[in-house]
């Protein structure tokens, strides 16, 4: 099953980025093109059905699956980035992280008002940075159509966080504790 190859591969990563933090590391998975190739097939099956104009991953592991995944169902890419990073018009959301705060920002004419996107990332954990870019979705006048995600930490219980912009949530690797 795709769920156990991919917790066989996640690695865990003690005190990243600060102590007392066990990071979900996804980059072994990029050494298995196969593996690759499952997950977003995998994603695409589970996303039929909801309605999709784009795909918009977060900076920058959510680019990763999150393009490839638009490419795969023929989707434009919205990349969601780190503030200063984008080099034309774009708008902000600033919210706190588990250790910090951040401002993520978006190019003003990525899409058109009414489409419907899905944010993709590597990892719910907290439910800031999603919750940030998917107001910023709506700030330009889209629908959030829901979110895919490679790993969801569903102990911290921040779906709740998600369901007031979609309730189509798609995880491929849940973590309990």
């Amino acid at each position: 099953m795709l769920e156990e190859q991919l917790k066989a591969s996640i690695r865990d990563v003690e005190d990243f980025p600060q102590v007392g933090i066990t990071f979900k590391d996804i980059t072994p998975i990029l050494k298995d093109p196969e593996l690759c190739h499952q997950v977003v097939v995998e994603f695409a099956e589970q996303l039929k059905g909801i309605e999709i104009d784009a795909i918009a991953g977060i900076e920058s592991r959510g680019f990763l699956f999150g393009f490839m995944l638009a490419n795969y169902m023929n989707k434009p890419f919205i990349p969601i980035r780190k503030q200063g990073k984008l080099p034309y018009k774009t708008i902000s959301e600033s919210y706190k992280l588990e250790y910090g705060q951040a401002t993520i920002e978006i190019h003003d004419d990525a899409f058109e008002s009414g489409q419907k996107i899905l944010i993709h990332d590597d990892l719910l954990a907290t439910g800031g940075t999603v919750v940030a870019a998917s107001k910023l979705i709506e700030k330009l006048g889209g629908v959030v159509a829901g979110y895919s995600f490679v790993i969801s930490l569903d102990f911290l219980n921040s779906r709740g966080r998600l369901t007031r912009f979609s309730d189509q949530i798609v995880t491929l690797v849940s973590y309990n504790q």
